[in-house]
């Protein structure tokens, strides 16, 4: 993901430092033109991270001009690392506070630069409400995560083209299988999806050849976000993607209020083929929504189908979609989440093959929580809501939905979605209160009452001590690995580390424990960051048609398989 331009995270720590010199407002850039590249750099490769009202996945910009020397801020934007490991006071409390490090945009010439930090200039320091508060919460979750005995081999299954020269070789984020056989698919946020043919990635759909509006910027999750076979592909051959286009360009489905700006759209595609067996598409596709975004962030990454579901049964060929918040909390837009009357921050469920949507091109199916609500303005698709970025589901043997939620600065959760449930953001994080009014950074307890609300809180969850970005998994359904049995295994995107839950401990109400669990490749222990030579891992989980196990890393673009497992102390 672009961490965009942290650096000038400065602004927000709010930490004391001189005032600029002089000269240095003398030589940034007031000419229009500049100023209107650089907003247009900006909004391609740094929105996704920061604003200017308040903090987001990095810190908000306004006023930081005033505040930082012009040349150290080239310099972070230049080489983060080599500032932060000069032990520069500012830096090293930057990357404290966000834990993480953005990438170096060395690779920008200064005249980029210059446009950038010019546009940057044109913005004011926000009012006290993106101030601190002393009294909240400094370490929501003390208890660390300890580590298990439980070390698992991986073998190494293949390796995606590069798809860039940017640092990150490829932007795998999804492996799954077509029903019922033993084909796997990967998608590459850059716009292809690879068909594994004798495990050598082949090129199966190009969505900037089927799409010329395809764009996949500004960065994190933009581009080709997701897919899904319909369960009777086979005899169908329908295929279900999202992907991203620029604002405008087709007339929304789901829209705001034009005073709010259009980041991007998202669109949800129906794909036909008459040939599903070919190793490569053939076909046409029909869009079935589409949707404005705020930002860049927390976009449409997961479309889904039940795999428990089976002719039938009331889920069968209902196609699950989350949708995230667009980052509309983050700017001071909350409303457009946590309401059944908005699509922003849900899970919905819809049928492809129906017609009684607004816009005739889908189904609403009649077991929806919110089919029967007698307000005009209800948003009948949705299944599940309350979601900051819900961008994994995934279902135990059992039946529970799980739903995995990306937090904002403290908080990581993993939610048993129901019909009609209300996990909270953007008013709470996990199992906390924040105030999206306010600087929602600032992390507080549930008060006494807080049970009328009627939120669904997580199963279980970690703050950002322990990572930075959840990323969603599964129970383990296969046979090759015992000792997996009975968990359900997720891990952190950012800092490449790996947990796992007992699912006999996973209980609506409560919390349950998480362990750590290690890896070896080649009989030797590793970990993620070494594996992938990468600081910011970017780790995602697939599973086959048998319940087994897989691991994809972005830098390098490998694709793991999790064949065997050993106790730690056998090495």
């Amino acid at each position: 993901m672009n961490r965009g331009i942290i650096l000038i995270a400065v602004a927000s720590l709010l930490y004391s430092c001189s005032a600029k010199q002089s000269s240095d407002s003398e030589n940034i850039s007031t000419d229009s033109v500049t100023i209107a590249t650089g907003q247009a750099i900006f909004n391609q490769d740094c929105s996704s991270c920061h604003g200017f009202v308040q903090d987001g996945i990095g810190p908000q910009l306004g006023g930081v001009t005033a505040m930082m020397p012009l040349e150290w801020l080239r310099n972070f934007i230049k080489d983060p690392k080599k500032v932060i490991e000069s032990g520069d006071e500012r830096a090293s409390s930057l990357y404290e506070k966000y834990k993480a490090m953005m990438p170096s945009f060395g690779h920008y010439p200064d005249e980029k630069i210059n446009q950038i930090i010019a546009f940057i200039n044109t913005k004011e320091a926000p009012g006290p409400e993106v101030m601190l508060d002393p009294n909240a919460l400094k370490n929501p979750i003390p208890e660390q995560i300890q580590m298990s005995d439980l070390a698992i081999n991986l073998e190494l299954l293949t390796q995606i083209p590069r798809s860039s020269d940017e640092q990150q070789a490829t932007r795998i984020t999804k492996l799954d299988f077509q029903p019922n056989t033993d084909e796997l698919f990967i998608v590459d946020l850059r716009g292809r999806l690879y068909h594994l043919r004798d495990n050598k990635p082949e090129v199966y759909l190009d969505m900037a050849i089927e799409r010329p509006k395809f764009i996949n910027k500004p960065g994190l999750a933009t581009g080709f976000g997701s897919f899904a076979f319909h369960p009777e592909f086979a005899k169908n051959g329908l295929l279900y993607t999202t992907h991203t286009e620029p604002p405008a360009t087709a007339k929304a489905d789901f829209e705001y209020a034009d005073s709010i700006k259009v980041t991007l759209q998202w669109v949800l595609t129906e794909w036909k083929t008459n040939e599903p067996k070919s190793f490569s598409f053939k076909g046409e596709g029909r869009e079935l929504f589409r949707v404005d975004m705020v930002t860049g962030i927390h976009g449409v990454q997961e479309v889904v189908f039940n795999p428990l579901s089976k002719p039938g049964d009331e889920d069968y060929g209902l196609l699950y979609v989350g949708i995230g918040d667009g980052g509309s909390a983050e700017n001071r837009f909350p409303f457009l989440c946590n309401s059944t009357e908005t699509i922003w921050g849900t899970v919905i469920r819809i049928d492809p093959k129906g017609k009684n949507s607004k816009n005739g091109k889908y189904g609403i199916p009649p077991s929806n929580p919110f089919v029967k609500s007698d307000n005009p303005n209800t948003i009948k698709e949705i299944y599940s809501y309350g979601f900051r970025n819900p961008h994994r589901i995934t279902w135990s043997k059992k039946g529970d939905m799980f739903v995995s939620n990306i937090g904002h600065h403290n908080i990581e959760s993993l939610y048993i979605a129901h019909a009609g449930s209300n996990c909270g953001w953007p008013i709470r994080e996990g199992t906390f209160v924040i105030d999206p009014s306010q600087n929602m950074f600032n992390i507080y307890p549930l008060p006494p009452d807080d049970a009328s609300l009627g939120v669904t809180y997580p199963v279980a969850e970690y703050d950002h001590d322990e990572g930075n970005a959840i990323t969603g998994g599964f129970e383990y359904w296969g046979k090759q690995i015992p000792e997996l049995q009975g968990k359900f295994v997720f891990g952190d995107i950012v800092k490449g580390r790996l947990f796992y839950v007992e699912m006999k401990g996973l209980k609506p109400g409560r919390q349950a424990t998480i362990k750590e669990w290690q890896v070896n490749f080649n009989g030797e222990r590793k970990t993620l960051v070494e594996l992938s030579g990468a600081s910011k891992v970017d780790e995602r989980f697939g599973m086959d048609r048998y319940g087994e196990l897989y691991l994809t890393t972005k830098p390098d673009g490998k694709v793991y398989r999790l064949v065997s497992a050993q106790k730690n102390s056998a090495l």
